[in-house]
């Protein structure tokens, strides 16, 4: 009676559990973007229009700010506006240091040219023996290679199960292992403690099973 009653919630926890978590996230995400309603005049928002907010509609306006800008910026007067901007805010002491990081992070991690997240890594870390998955995110230059003088590259080893947090750790390459498996499947593994693990080695995968067999 226990053993069947244990099966019996296990298993509705499979179903309910995924189902809560992803629209948790997503209520969050929805809820946050839904603030940029307030960049609209108090007379153009949804409320005031149809006398009742749109959940989501934040959403919609975000994307819109998004392609519009890009629009703007893909032409000379645009870019020509957005690095006199630029040179206004890196002229404020503080706000300069910020925005100079997001904003190289931003090149590297979106452009194509980049190379930060397109491979995933193994290491040894935090000491011999022990392996950790992580994130190359670009190729040590300047100081680092110099003093140590040797061919180091940047990992990103992410905890879990939040990836938003980790260790920028100054690996060389020589010791660093590239895997096959992408940065969305890397990603899984990492926010699933390890329990989602992807099959990329062709060893891994299950034998064909020929035309006529199988079947009793």
């Amino acid at each position: 009676m226990l053993v069947s009653l244990r099966r019996y919630l296990i298993a509705g926890l499979l179903v309910w559990l995924p189902l809560i978590v992803t629209g948790f996230i997503i209520k969050l995400l929805v809820d946050l973007l839904d603030f940029t309603i307030l960049l609209l005049p108090p007379a153009w928002r949804p409320e005031a229009i149809l006398g009742f907010s749109i959940p989501g509609a934040g959403i919609v306006l975000a994307v819109v700010v998004v392609f519009v800008t890009g629009v703007v910026v893909a032409n000379i007067v645009g870019r020509k506006l957005v690095s006199v901007g630029e040179s206004i805010v890196r002229r404020i002491p503080l706000v300069s240091s910020i925005y100079g990081a997001v904003k190289q992070v931003t090149e590297t991690v979106l452009t194509d040219g980049g190379q930060a997240f397109r491979k995933v890594m193994l290491i040894e870390y935090p000491r011999r023996g022990l392996w950790s998955v992580g994130f190359m995110t670009g190729v040590a230059v300047g100081e680092v290679q110099d003093r140590t003088e040797r061919d180091v590259i940047t990992v990103f080893v992410p905890t879990t199960p939040n990836p938003t947090s980790g260790f920028v750790l100054m690996v060389p390459r020589e010791e660093a292992i590239e895997l096959d498996m992408t940065v969305e499947d890397g990603l899984k593994f990492v926010m699933s403690l390890g329990v989602v693990t992807p099959l990329q080695s062709p060893a891994d995968a299950p034998a064909p099973v020929a035309r006529g067999q199988g079947k009793s």
